[in-house]
């Protein structure tokens, strides 16, 4: 990996809790903004040229989320959806503000909450259980006393230990986050840790972990606010003390080189980012994340988790357009896109989210093919 390229200075965190007056833009809102002007004709992927690797291509496999999928457990407007395969062999899909009632904002206001899907397989999920039973409960305590959440950034499983990641604070205003583990395939959860919202200058608010086969989990964290501008960071800590913050390791530039212990350095250049998922897989890792500006979804494909991330190719897997004219991988406000376990490179499955209207709020799964490994 190359020293960092020369980049803007990242907004510092301040560490002070969010106000619970806060009015900041909500996700819809910023959602709007970055496909706010796009024209109908530059909203797919352009024609590949002669010699060009395979063009990229997205299907919209099934809604997993909504009023006929899952309002039998109480949780017809949710979003995010983060997959885990559960160790009974069974798929947790973790999601974040969810409600009853008529629309986004209705009663019983929880998050996160777990849906489940007793077949695992990318081509079979159906949500056919909740954990709570008919009313999918909250999994965490969480009062939402004055607009604050607890959003998962992450779910994921180690043997046979699940561990969940949450944001909490008013949104896209970080107080802190903390770290749950789960011995039961995510039907109760223990307090692990927490961290600090202002961590390495806020950029350790977003956390997603790669479970490698060495031992370690890789760690790629961002600022949770995509107005934002933020460095990516790369930490590792050993599978066996993932609840332990004085065991994660920075990975950093300094003295003319980037080595395990120097103090973090973003590995590839900042931006405004959305959701990121950072998994290992087929051998390699790829990370999938929101790319705010312009609006879509990306993936990059890579050896080590310490590869170059500044020159690694970025390859767009979901893009924006407008409702009614969703088609292929083209979606209407999009934000999410997790990596399902079970995918492959020649076959990947992702959540993606979308909520354009109070009625307009759910979980999707689309799968894409022609990523270049």
């Amino acid at each position: 990996m190359q020293p960092p390229s020369p980049r803007r200075p990242v907004r510092r965190g301040t560490g002070s809790a969010p106000s619970p007056t806060g009015t900041g833009p909500s996700r819809r809102t910023l959602l709007r903004t970055a496909a706010g002007g796009l024209p109908l004709a530059g909203l797919g992927l352009a024609a590949p040229r002669a010699g060009a690797a395979p063009r990229i291509t997205g299907t919209k496999v099934r809604d997993l989320t909504g009023p006929a999928q899952t309002g039998r457990f109480a949780a017809p407007w949710t979003d995010l959806g983060i997959p885990a395969r559960c160790p009974d062999g069974s798929m947790l899909l973790v999601c974040g503000d969810t409600f009853d009632g008529g629309g986004v904002g209705g009663p019983d206001w929880r998050s996160p909450v777990g849906l489940r899907s007793s077949d695992a397989a990318p081509e079979a999920l159906l949500v056919d259980g909740a954990v709570g039973g008919s009313r999918a409960v909250g999994l965490v305590p969480e009062g939402h006393t004055g607009g604050t959440t607890a959003l998962p950034s992450d779910v994921f499983t180690v043997g046979t230990t699940m561990y969940m990641h949450l944001m909490r604070g008013v949104i896209h205003r970080t107080h802190h986050t903390d770290f749950w583990r789960s011995d039961d395939n995510g039907a109760t959860w223990h307090y692990l840790c927490q961290w600090p919202g202002d961590l390495h200058g806020g950029q350790f608010q977003q956390k997603t972990y790669a479970v490698a086969d060495d031992g370690w989990c890789y760690v790629l964290s961002t600022a949770f606010n995509r107005e934002t501008t933020s460095g990516l960071l790369l930490h590792r800590a050993p599978q066996h003390a993932l609840g332990d913050p004085a065991a994660y390791q920075p990975w950093g530039y300094a003295g003319g080189r980037w080595a395990w212990g120097n103090p973090p350095t973003s590995v590839t250049r900042a931006r405004r980012w959305g959701e990121i998922c950072f998994r290992a897989m087929g051998g390699r890792y790829v990370l999938s994340w929101l790319n705010m500006s312009p609006l879509d979804i990306r993936a990059q494909i890579f050896a080590l988790p310490t590869s170059n991330l500044f020159t690694a190719p970025e390859q767009t897997m979901i893009v924006p357009t407008v409702p009614g004219r969703e088609t292929g991988n083209a979606v209407a406000s999009p934000y999410g896109g997790f990596v399902v376990p079970g995918s492959t490179f020649d076959d990947l499955h992702l959540t993606v989210s979308q909520w354009y209207g109070d009625q307009d709020y759910r979980v999707m799964q689309y799968r894409v093919n022609g990523l270049t490994v």
